[in-house]
């Protein structure tokens, strides 16, 4: 595996293997790998010829007040977590941002509600970031986790609508054995509110399994069930445009956002 800091070092990989005739696959990671980010490589890793990861914590999706200093971080374990799942190569750039870099990518409609409402800015940082490692890998393919559903629908709408010759392709949501969505900010719970985070999925579950049509009643039934310090938002919505829903008549998914102790958790399910 080889391990490159510098994007013109990056791209020119990627610009050799292309010119091969090798077909590129990305997955681009905050890094503190888990078992979530693995799975995305494996099936990275099943569609390419060479298989690309990055690791970069992007200061332009953290909103003042949020954990960008104190986001985990782990280079040495994850880059043997990358070596060992067949990565070719890891890009683990100091900064992505030249001096001067003064250009914004910005989705429109899908980014009004959810983490876009409650995270200003939040996804003009990740659709910024991600075309700029889109412009530098130049991928066939590359692979997001459902679990960051809208972060999914807003980088699928941003490919298309700016002609990225890229094949999106989402990655199932997996789950700890307690059934908590994986992610790298569970590091910061504590045990007591690691059991409280359990409400998430255990109303999202709730809700898909209660037959329930009406997104009312099903709301009100998810909120009895959550065990958290601070609510951002529970939601039933269109599973493709993400606009609210009365009744269950098309496909759908609740997505829930809230912190348990100062710690900020996602989890969606399908309806």
């Amino acid at each position: 595996m080889q391990t490159v800091r510098q994007c013109e070092a990056l791209q020119g990989q990627c610009l050799e293997w292309r010119s091969q005739g090798l077909r590129v696959g990305f997955v681009p990671t905050m890094g503190f790998l888990h078992e979530g980010h693995l799975s995305l490589m494996r099936i990275a890793r099943s569609r390419c010829d060479k298989l690309v990861v990055s690791i970069y914590v992007n200061p332009l999706q953290f909103g003042p007040g949020e954990d960008l200093e104190s986001y985990p971080r782990d280079e040495e374990g994850d880059a043997a977590k990358c070596d060992q799942e067949g990565c070719d190569l890891l890009f683990l750039p100091h900064s992505l941002y030249s001096e001067g870099h003064s250009t914004r990518v910005r989705v429109e409609g899908l980014t009004n509600r959810l983490c876009g409402a409650n995270r200003p800015g939040h996804f003009e940082g990740v659709t910024t970031v991600v075309s700029r490692l889109f412009g530098l890998v130049l991928p066939h393919l590359a692979v997001f986790g459902e679990k960051d559903f809208q972060q999914l629908a807003v980088i699928r709408r941003m490919t298309r609508d700016l002609g990225l010759p890229v094949e999106v392709v989402g990655g199932p949501l997996v789950r700890d054995l307690d059934g908590l969505a994986l992610s790298s900010r569970n590091a910061y719970l504590s045990t007591e509110e690691r059991a409280r985070a359990l409400s998430l999925s255990g109303a999202l579950r709730a809700m898909a399994e209660s037959g329930i049509q009406d997104t009312s009643d099903l709301l009100r039934l998810g909120h009895g069930l959550l065990e958290v310090d601070e609510l951002d938002y529970l939601e039933v919505l269109d599973a493709e445009t993400l606009e609210p829903l009365e009744v269950l008549d098309r496909p759908a998914r609740a997505f829930v956002a809230a912190r348990v102790g100062r710690t900020r958790l996602i989890d969606n399910w399908a309806l």
